[in-house]
């Protein structure tokens, strides 16, 4: 894969990035089948999804690298190379997320009250929906250079920006809620379990958060 990402970017920086995205949001993507399967104490199943998101996790490293490795060091682009290596390393917390939530879920076997089940895969969905989002604004980054980020295309990212910061507002709402019907449920689960299940919530938003803030890092090239 090295090879062909260094030979798009002998013209642009902008097909690797959004390969790099893609790969990113595939690790969030399949979060939402692990979920099920681990919910539903399918242990083979979620140790296969897993993998798959390990497996896509690496795959997106090894574009980061090839990217940062063969980045020109002049200015060649409407936007420096510092803007490029910042943008891809937001993009890369996106996977390391997903990573994260599926490791610790599946080392411990973690799932959550069956309470908190659909609230849980519903949280999951809104984070889903916002990388999505993300990925969809990234996509537009080449119509952008060739619009001089101007016109319609400036406005078509504006518009996936707007929707993408509600969707993440509309996580945080979700996150006080299960937290608090967590809460609710302390006193008759183990401590060390309750630490784990808030620390998973914390990551599943965290992807909603990243995927604004990668919104955010876009939004701050168009505007240079």
């Amino acid at each position: 894969m090295s090879s062909v990402i260094i030979d798009l970017l002998g013209k642009s920086p902008v097909k690797p990035i959004q390969e790099h995205i893609g790969k990113t949001y595939q690790c969030s993507q399949l979060l939402e089948e692990f979920l099920i399967a681990a919910n539903g104490n399918n242990w083979q199943q979620a140790a296969k999804l897993q993998a798959q998101i390990v497996e896509a996790e690496n795959q997106a490293d090894e574009i980061k690298h090839a990217i940062r490795a063969n980045l020109p060091k002049s200015v060649w682009m409407p936007f420096a190379r510092s803007d490029v290596i910042e943008l891809l390393t937001v993009q890369d917390r996106m996977a390391n997320k997903a990573k994260d939530i599926a490791g610790l879920m599946l080392g411990r076997k973690m799932v959550f009250p069956q309470s908190m089940a659909a609230s849980a895969q519903q949280m999951l969905k809104l984070s889903i929906k916002a990388a999505e989002k993300a990925k969809d604004a990234i996509s537009e980054l080449d119509e952008l250079l060739e619009s001089g980020f101007s016109g319609k295309e400036i406005d078509l990212l504006q518009g996936l920006l707007n929707e993408l910061d509600k969707i993440e507002r509309d996580s945080d709402k979700a996150q006080v809620v299960i937290r608090a019907d967590l809460l609710a449920l302390e006193n008759d689960l183990p401590a060390v379990e309750v630490m784990f299940l808030y620390r998973i919530i914390d990551l599943i938003g965290d992807i909603a958060d990243v995927s604004q803030q990668i919104g955010n890092r876009l939004l701050l090239l168009s505007s240079k």
